[in-house]
């Protein structure tokens, strides 16, 4: 009885198209079976499968050895398809397939995915009693992992009345693949205890990655072991399992166990040179990956592939080193790799994280394949430069080419919106990741959590952070960070507290943030005790980020003594930045003489930029020691170094508009201005006074009056009023500190206007209600 007919999906809706071979290259003369067979197995041979189907549609009538024999050659040699559809083509002429046909077809089904018709073709196997043949078997097993579907793999394993070692790594190669680690360790010790075979190099260049990725070093050295009295004798065997040993030294970070399996190998390939590369790489080893690199090339350019390129192009862009990389380049087109998708998406993001936009669009553009890899890279550069807006633009192309982001470039994406502090766009970018399944992913919910916190929106930060699967220590970080920039200390001191229930381990990111938010909540007695706790029970190191947090806290609760001192103690010699702390609280607290002496301090190490100039400024202007400031502000002009104007910007309706000081181009102008007079009327009903302290110019009180009533955060605030409904928050971000003067107005405003005024500066938020900051005017 033959075999039921069955419809299989293919993955080309057309059957293969025949094309007429060249004059001569097909016999037309009357042959027999064995002639016909021979002419077939030649064009299969030279790779001239076209041919080969030709030949086989003229054979008069074929059996399975013909079709076999084409078939395998489709299932090795692709196009993958067209050995499902010549198989349904055996089935149509009636031709039985034997136990040689069914593992080629099912290879083919395995390559493509295709569930569908490999259940069919398991169903014609078991029809024909060949489903437990051991080579069928192992095609099903290959089939089914691939499909990731371990229930039937493990029924066809358990059914097998024989077994051998490729059936046994089918199924341990699937639990690697999908990350099964204890499936796969229970996996090797049945196969050694129940069948008593020995892992081959197959078996260990499967489990090494799996390892690898769990860093279970104990293990792995197990594995090494065993590998040293296997004696693999096949010189691709050492190569293969060579390199996959010493990719597991690297990635459990032992990186000299790695270079000594790598020194020991008497022949390394491109693979292996990479693999060590990027070990160096992950375990931020830079200069020497990149003279790893070096050597590499010195073997000679047969060792260049697209992946050890790829390491040696992440770390020019860890080193900055743009000119290397720029090099990298041109080899690379000598080379013929610059158009490997690879090369390109790594070059991609090597111009991106330098800066150099214009190049990395100019490299896109050029790129004849791009995939989400590499508008990812794009998008990412537009975002750490500072080019938030432009990060959209990319991602709606992307969109409109029809290429889905994946979680890496929503990653990318989300912090756009943190910069631009633009809530509707981020909760866009939350229902896109929900509509993309992604919304669970570990790395997605962080990037909410910052977004949402950053857009001023805490309570919806801890809503993603409650309902999230599972945390990471970046997620508790994120979390803690977020309540430190609303001046939320004691939630943040909470949180920390359940982290360790939940038996997480703090780390010193951890005690930057937490530190932070006592800091700017004023909890200077508990950011004390945390500093100390770091240091004592956890045994962290403390790094400059940490004497910065502490300098701060000690200095804006008013104890600046004791922080100078603080500095004085310093194992690290304190840069510009711990001195620059302590000179931001001389001028909260008119430390005229003490803000003059870390002045001298920061001058001789070299400020990294404006705001110290601007502090010393400041502290100088609001003792009405004008001459001072002046000097001060020639000695900056002098060194070249530029003021960056106020900035300040508000979102309605998913647009942002911006403001700058004393700016008349918005198209509302008169009556944000008209506005603003109308609330300074108001607000000086309610006792308010102009703290004039805070303009820079020695000008008249009315003068200085004006000036400070057009600062750009009160036009933004002005604007709001005018085009948010009454019951509506209303949030503007600052690229700088806010005043203390328009900190005192924003106050007032919330009273003479009913309104809740957000504000996010350069330092943390502001939430103003009912004439109330809640920093409880500590910033």
């Amino acid at each position: 009885m033959g075999l039921p007919r069955i419809h299989l999906r293919l993955a080309s809706t057309a059957a293969v198209r025949l094309h007429l071979p060249p004059s001569g290259a097909i016999s037309h003369e009357v042959k027999d079976r064995k002639e016909w067979q021979l002419e077939l197995e030649q064009h299969i041979a030279r790779g001239q499968l076209t041919f080969a189907r030709q030949v086989l549609d003229r054979i008069p009538a074929p059996d399975a050895r013909a079709y076999n024999a084409l078939i395998r050659a489709y299932s090795w040699r692709g196009p993958f398809h067209a050995a499902i559809d010549l198989y349904r083509s055996m089935l149509h002429r009636r031709v039985t397939p034997n136990k040689y046909t069914f593992p080629f077809v099912l290879k083919a089904c395995s390559a493509l995915a295709d569930l569908r018709s490999g259940r069919a073709v398991h169903a014609h196997a078991a029809a024909a009693g060949l489903h437990a043949d051991l080579f069928v078997s192992t095609a099903l097993i290959d089939l089914y992992i691939r499909c990731a579907r371990f229930g039937p793999a493990a029924n066809v394993f358990a059914k097998m009345p024989m077994r051998d070692v490729v059936a046994w790594n089918a199924m341990l190669a699937g639990y690697a693949q999908h990350s099964m680690y204890q499936h796969a360790i229970a996996h090797l010790l049945d196969m050694q205890a129940n069948d008593r075979l020995r892992p081959n190099a197959s078996t260990l260049v499967s489990l090494l990655p799996l390892l690898a990725q769990h860093e279970a070093l104990p293990r792995g050295k197990s594995v090494h072991a065993y590998c040293l009295r296997a004696c693999l004798d096949q010189e691709e065997e050492q190569v293969l399992v060579g390199t996959a040993l010493l990719d597991m030294y690297a990635k459990c970070k032992h990186l000299n166990y790695a270079c000594r399996v790598f020194h020991g190998m008497p022949v390394r390939n491109e693979v292996t040179w990479s693999a060590l590369i990027g070990g160096f790489v992950l375990c931020d080893r830079m200069v020497q990956a990149f003279s790893l690199f070096k050597d590499m090339l010195a073997q000679g350019l047969c060792f260049l592939s697209s992946t050890s390129v790829a390491s040696a192009l992440r770390v020019c862009a860890s080193l900055a080193d743009v000119r290397m990389g720029t090099q990298l380049h041109a080899l690379l087109a000598k080379s013929g790799i610059h158009s490997d998708l690879t090369a390109g998406n790594s070059l991609l993001s090597m111009y991106a994280k330098a800066g150099l936009i214009e190049e990395t669009m100019a490299l896109f553009d050029e790129m004849a394949v791009k995939d989400t890899v590499s508008y990812g890279a794009l998008l990412s550069g537009y975002v750490q430069n500072g080019k938030a807006e432009e990060a959209f633009l990319v991602f709606k192309k992307m969109q409109a080419c029809n290429v889905e982001p994946d979680v890496a470039t929503m990653v990318s994406l989300i912090p756009a919106c943190s910069h631009l502090a633009a809530l509707q766009h981020g909760r866009c970018s939350h229902g896109s990741v929900i509509i993309r399944g992604l919304a669970s992913e570990t790395s997605i919910c962080n990037a909410l959590i910052d977004m949402y916190a950053k857009c001023g929106r805490i309570d919806l930060s801890r809503q993603v952070f409650d309902k999230m699967a599972a945390w990471d220590i970046v997620s508790w970080n994120t979390m803690i960070a977020g309540y430190g920039i609303h001046g939320l200390g004691k939630e943040a001191t909470t949180l920390f507290l359940d982290m360790k229930k939940q038996g997480f381990a703090p780390d010193d990111v951890t005690f930057i943030c937490l530190i932070s938010a006592c800091s700017h909540s004023g909890l200077v007695t508990e950011g004390k005790r945390w500093f100390n706790t770091m240091t004592q029970k956890y045994g962290i190191l403390p790094r400059m980020e940490h004497y910065i947090c502490m300098v701060d806290l000690l200095a804006r609760g008013g104890f600046l003594d004791e922080a100078y001192q603080f500095i004085q103690s310093m194992p690290l010699k304190a840069d510009v930045r711990v001195w620059g702390a302590l000179l931001g609280a001389c001028r909260i607290h008119k430390n005229i003489d003490l803000g003059k002496q870390v002045s001298r301090m920061i001058q001789k190490l070299g400020p990294e930029g404006t705001g110290n100039f601007v502090l010393l400024s400041n502290i100088f202007s609001a003792a009405g020691r004008f001459d001072e400031a002046a000097e001060v502000r020639v000695i900056q002009k002098v060194k070249g170094f530029k003021k960056s104007p106020g900035c300040s910007w508000i979102e309605i309706n998913g647009s942002l508009h911006a403001f700058v000081g004393g700016d008349q181009s918005h198209p509302r102008s008169s009556a944000i201005y008209q506005e603003l007079d109308n609330i300074l009327i108001g607000i000086k009903k309610l006792g308010y006074q102009a703290d004039t302290s805070f303009v820079l110019q020695d000008l008249e009180e009315e003068e200085k009056e004006k000036a400070l009533l057009y600062h750009s955060e009160k036009l933004a605030i002005a604007f709001g009023i005018l085009s948010l409904d009454e019951d509506k928050t209303i949030f503007v971000t600052k690229n700088l500190r806010v005043c203390g003067d328009c900190h005192t107005a924003i106050k007032y405003m919330t009273l003479v206007r009913n309104r809740v005024i957000i504000v996010r500066d350069a330092n943390r938020f502001h939430h103003f209600k009912n004439g109330q900051c809640s920093c409880g005017d500590f910033w």
